[in-house]
């Protein structure tokens, strides 16, 4: 039987997610999260990658779409990524729309990762209220509007720019911060035509904290003049098991439970970022030579030219055994929310910035590809819960764990537990993302 908003039975809710994991984990969040206010749940999905039902509410209807893709890695072109999943997933998920209206669902709402933004074109097609999600921080928008802006000028990073000098009016953005900063300038090209393709959304859903990235959120706002909504994090709104493909071995945190307080660092670089085997050989043994001890989630495939751990230099396990875990992936949250884990290594994905900041984790940022430089901006240099990792040699990868762990860690721990109450503080009643959250539901409604 339908629920009920006043007078108006309560929307159904149609959302998408981009197949990436760290989308695809952030839009299920953002799905329980509407589940457990009320809303009926259809989740349209990739076949490359898709949810676990197994870890979702019984009563969630599943869509699938149909492409061709088989893999996710960053070899590929994003720009090539994102033509063929907008051009192959259009046509199944408009007929799974229509079919959904035949069946009498007479007020559809549909939710889209802004990266399926073949979704927002065809919900404003048929004439349904269309919600743009960005799993994303709010600073990597106007960070992509500078690049593309400049883009559109025909200036291009590798041409015109010194690397480490500031972005005018995007301050604290250099322009080696800009996303993809590394791709050919035809990739451009084709990104800037993509963009324009976007369709202007009913209102925008971040996956932020408004307390955070007040000047970024009013950005957004100014740029699509519609209501935005800052719920995040959404990991702490309603938790969510292992509804993705990556499944974290458990084993790891009675390994934890056998350590001091505040002791390991945490490695893990997240689902997407290659390793060049020449910069791991320096961060094996800066790690080593730092004797601290270390969990190390080594995601098969990640290191370039290996199927695991194989790359591991001779001596480096016997030398570390005593005082390190490898695994294949881990159950992250719970990691980082354990006693024993003072520090975090990540690629400054924003999921992993978020649950960092959410328990109160410093951090060493090693940035890759696409969002993780802005987001490594933002935690070493305007919140300075993080350090940024530059060079790539062994003694200066030892000093960078030293100085998180033991010389500045009780100062930069002392940041990062600040950031942590904040956090609390914007899930408690009244707080902003509480209370974001309750207008992002009215919202909804009044489609």
């Amino acid at each position: 039987m339908a629920k009920h908003h006043g007078t108006k039975p309560w929307p159904l809710v149609v959302l998408t997610a981009c197949p990436l994991h760290g989308h695809m984990t952030g839009t299920l969040q953002l799905a329980t999260t509407l589940h457990a206010k009320g809303f009926h749940i259809a989740f349209a999905h990739s076949t490359l990658n898709p949810p676990d039902p197994t870890n979702l509410p019984p009563d969630f209807i599943f869509l699938p779409l149909f492409d061709h893709l088989t893999a996710v890695d960053d070899s590929r072109s994003f720009t090539t990524f994102l033509k063929e999943i907008n051009n192959e997933c259009k046509a199944s998920f408009k007929e799974h729309l229509i079919r959904l209206i035949g069946e009498g669902n007479k007020s559809i709402v549909v939710i889209y990762d802004n990266n399926m933004f073949f979704a927002g074109i065809v919900a404003l097609d048929l004439n349904l209220a269309a919600i743009s999600f960005r799993p994303n921080s709010a600073a990597y928008l106007p960070a992509t509007l500078a690049r593309l802006q400049l883009c559109q000028q025909s200036r291009f990073l590798e041409q015109d720019f010194v690397m480490n000098e500031m972005v005018p009016n995007y301050h604290p953005i250099r322009y080696k911060d800009l996303p993809f900063s590394g791709s050919p300038i035809e990739d451009w090209k084709e990104l800037v035509a993509i963009f324009n393709r976007h369709p202007r959304p009913s209102a925008i859903i971040v996956n932020t904290i408004k307390s955070l990235e007040h000047e970024a959120l009013t950005l957004i706002h100014n740029h699509y003049n519609v209501p935005v909504f800052a719920i995040g994090p959404l990991h702490k709104i309603k938790p969510t098991g292992d509804a993705t493909h990556l499944k974290g071995d458990t084993s790891c945190i009675t390994w934890l439970d056998k350590q001091s307080p505040k002791s390991v660092i945490y490695i893990s670089f997240g689902s997407l970022a290659t390793l060049d085997a020449n910069v791991l050989t320096e961060m094996v043994w800066g790690l080593a030579q730092s004797n601290r001890p270390f969990l190390w989630a080594v995601r098969p495939g990640s290191v370039c030219g290996w199927e695991w751990v194989e790359f591991l230099p001779e001596g480096f396990l016997e030398e570390t055994k005593d005082r390190g875990l490898i695994v294949k992936w881990a159950p992250q949250k719970e990691v980082l929310s354990h006693f024993a884990v003072g520090g975090f290594w990540s690629h400054g994905g924003w999921n992993s910035i978020l649950e960092s900041v959410s328990e109160g984790v410093p951090m060493i940022c090693q940035p890759f590809i696409a969002d993780h430089m802005v987001n490594t901006r933002y935690a070493s240099y305007v919140y300075k819960i993080g350090i940024e990792l530059e060079v790539f040699e062994r003694g200066e990868i030892e000093r960078m764990i030293r100085k998180l762990m033991v010389d500045e860690g009780n100062e930069i721990r002392v940041r990062a537990n600040n950031m942590k109450k904040m956090v609390e503080i914007a899930l408690e009643s009244g707080g902003c993302s509480h209370d974001s959250l309750d207008d992002l539901v009215r919202f909804i409604c009044s489609c």
